[in-house]
């Protein structure tokens, strides 16, 4: 199978080659920003790309402290002074991102503005707000580790979370180190001509999420996602009466609960009856690598999947034109 592609037509796949890099850069983004105020709840404003960042962290997280992901016009009722607002917009003028901001402002949240610039860095800038500027010039969806890393870096530093430093370089290294390629070219293949469902555990909830998105984005196809052991109680009936060539890939972490794991046995063998599936296993030496190393391999899959449609994975035409339409 053939996966040379044009880089003068799409830079995709040299900017996911550099993605390790870009984690590694991002350690510095913020390393200046603190916040005095105690917390007691985070919220994380952004959509697509940016919004996927808010559901990682509170994957990574857990219970440690509240996390609201806020995908939409309007920030929740309990949003207050002591409330952490991440605004993430990579491009700055994200109408939802922008309308979240101005309602964190007037209910005098804590706020924090992680963008590119556009009217949102104007706006944050004007009123006094703390803003980390990243790099320009890539594809949202391929900026990661310029809007997530950050968040750590902010919440370390005002002793919301401890030190994750050494974690995040481990997880770094993992990235660098372990040739994803090969493991994306084969699942692609596998994918070609089949429409894809991720499925994992909730503590994995945003990876699948991560996974559907990339599809939907690079390879241009519908990707649908749920989590473990809710869909056993609804959407394991569908393949009694299959209306599509779907193709199910399930994300065992080694360290999902027994619980969970023995659901995604008997769901699997299952499935297998009427759809083909496929079980990945999650390897890792935290959580935090886990998470990162599968979004990695679920980046480059749905890439090299773009490739064998013979499609440039890097425009968005149908996202651009609804923005304009709404301008």
């Amino acid at each position: 199978m053939d996966f040379n592609y044009d880089v003068d037509k799409s830079n995709m796949g040299l900017i996911l080659s550099k993605f390790p890099q870009q984690c590694r850069d991002a350690l510095n983004l913020a390393k200046e920003i603190k916040i005095e105020t105690k917390i007691s709840n985070i919220v994380v404003a952004g959509m697509g790309a940016s919004g996927i960042t808010g559901q990682i962290l509170k994957d990574y997280l857990g219970n440690k402290i509240p996390i609201y992901v806020n995908q939409d016009y309007s920030l929740p009722e309990f949003v207050n002074a002591y409330s952490l607002v991440f605004c993430v917009s990579y491009s700055g003028d994200t109408a939802e991102t922008i309308a979240a901001f101005r309602n964190a402002v007037r209910k005098s949240a804590q706020i924090v503005v992680i963008t590119t610039g556009g009217k949102l860095k104007e706006l944050a800038k004007k009123l006094n707000k703390a803003i980390v500027e990243i790099p320009k010039g890539i594809p949202p969806r391929t900026a990661l580790g310029y809007l997530f890393i950050p968040m750590l870096t902010i919440l370390q530093n005002s002793g919301i979370i401890p030190d994750k430093t050494a974690e995040l370089k481990k997880m770094i290294d993992s990235l660098m180190n372990v040739n994803f390629e090969e493991k994306a070219q084969e699942l692609a293949i596998k994918l070609q001509d089949k429409i894809p469902i991720i499925y994992s555990s909730n503590k994995l909830r945003s990876v699948a999420l991560r996974w559907k998105e990339q599809f939907n984005e690079n390879s241009k196809v519908h990707c649908f996602c749920n989590v473990f052991p809710e869909l056993n109680h609804n959407e394991i009936m569908g393949y009694e009466n299959l209306k599509g060539d779907y193709f199910v890939i399930i994300l065992k972490d080694e360290d999902d609960k027994f619980e969970i794991k023995e659901r995604m046995s008997i769901t699997k063998n299952m499935i297998a009856k009427n759809c083909p599936v496929r079980e990945i296993i999650i390897k890792g030496d935290s959580l935090l690598t886990k998470i990162f190393s599968t979004i990695y391999l679920g980046d480059l899959a749905s890439f090299y999947l773009a490739l064998l449609y013979g499609i440039d994975p890097t425009p968005t035409p149908a996202i651009e034109e609804i923005k304009k339409a709404i301008k």
